[in-house]
């Protein structure tokens, strides 16, 4: 059973810096796609980004690139989502999702359907 755990949630004011990050419990880490989406209220969830374990290749939504990095760490199963320069419009609950190796492709990573696994969502309030 995969379980996804996210963390590092909270408040922040604009301008500011939050970390999020999902610990995964799969034997098979190193071979998936990590993907980080978000939900703000009233509207659809969207991808934010995206990391494929086997080798280095990462994705990002335009409204985040140069403001957040994606990373990870195979020896603790966990990826990370270093998120700069929040925004109000970045206000939204956070989630994790773990695919197969072919999540991880430009046309794929950030449809919801490329992705097996969820966590439960982490919320992140950013205020003006």
């Amino acid at each position: 059973q995969v379980q996804l755990v996210e963390s590092g949630g909270g408040s922040v004011q604009a301008g500011g810096s939050l970390r999020l990050s999902c610990a995964a419990s799969i034997y098979t880490f190193s071979s998936n796609c990590m993907g980080w989406f978000r939900q703000a209220p009233g509207k659809e969830r969207e991808g934010v980004a995206a990391i494929y374990f086997g080798y280095t290749m990462s994705f990002y939504a335009d409204s985040v690139k140069g403001r957040f990095t994606i990373s990870r760490d195979n020896a603790k199963n966990t990826v990370y989502l270093q998120m700069s320069s929040l925004k109000p419009d970045d206000t939204a609950i956070y989630y994790c999702a773990a695919g197969g190796s072919t999540s991880c492709r430009e046309d794929a990573w950030a449809w919801e359907q490329s992705y097996n696994y969820w966590g439960q969502g982490t919320q992140v309030t950013v205020s003006s």
